[in-house]
């Protein structure tokens, strides 16, 4: 299975170990989502882990920067990079189009957001809630 994630999930992730994106994130990085699809593989592009990094790397999170390396590692060794095309179409928040573009070019099951009212509707574009809810049986 193939998802694409916002760094809103990563950043909530951190900053709330007990939370619902912690819990993917936890799931996905430890292999352990229980599903048919086999292991889920984390999509991105040059833009996705630039955003990752620059975001998880300020100071105002005071995250730990070997646990941004060890997340940023995983997602581009056992991760899938996507050549991804342009689409023409406008986004609330135009910064966001990076995931939506890496998730309709990579043919990504999912795409987790926590601001999924900045996507098109579609059922691909889930929350954390509602991933956790399918895929933690």
């Amino acid at each position: 299975m193939k998802v694409v994630i916002d760094t809103n999930v990563i950043v909530s992730a951190l900053m709330n170990t007990n939370g619902t994106p912690a819990k993917i994130l936890s799931l996905i990085l430890n292999g352990k989502v229980k599903i048919l699809y086999g292991k889920v593989k984390i999509l991105y592009d040059n833009r996705i882990i630039f955003e990752y990094i620059d975001v998880l790397s300020r100071e105002d999170f005071g995250f730990d920067i070997e646990i941004i390396s060890d997340i940023i590692d995983y997602i581009m060794t056992e991760g899938e990079y996507v050549n991804s095309e342009y689409m023409n179409i406008e986004f609330i928040d135009e910064a966001d189009k990076k995931f939506y573009e890496v998730h309709k070019s990579g043919e990504a099951q999912y795409l987790i957001t926590g601001n999924i009212k900045h996507f098109p509707k579609e059922n691909a574009i889930i929350i954390p809630k509602s991933f956790l809810e399918i895929f933690d049986r």
